[in-house]
């Protein structure tokens, strides 16, 4: 089963679970039912965007700096200064 195949079947699952309790299919105490069954949707989209920003705010946290790639970078720079000083281009 491929990861589109594994989401989509996840996804229609739990979509049929909402379906269900949200239509009254299965029985819940009509607390639950009123009141938390129809803001599931948005509760779930509100938890999932702090989990990304979430996410995000620790990527920028801990993003390193790359000190070895920026002199591998110079260095490349370099070379091609003088490859193109040989060929007859100026550069600054």
């Amino acid at each position: 089963m491929t990861r589109a195949q594994q989401t989509l079947s996840i996804g229609l699952l739990v979509a049929s679970v909402y379906m269900v309790a949200f239509l009254g299919l299965a029985p819940l105490p009509k607390k639950i039912a009123d009141d938390i069954i129809p803001v599931l949707p948005f509760w779930a989209l509100v938890t999932f965007g702090a989990y990304l920003l979430a996410k995000l705010g620790y990527g920028v946290l801990t993003f390193n700096d790359c000190p070895d790639a920026y002199e591998e970078l110079m260095k490349q720079i370099q070379e091609a200064r003088e490859d193109l000083k040989k060929k007859g281009v100026e550069v600054d």
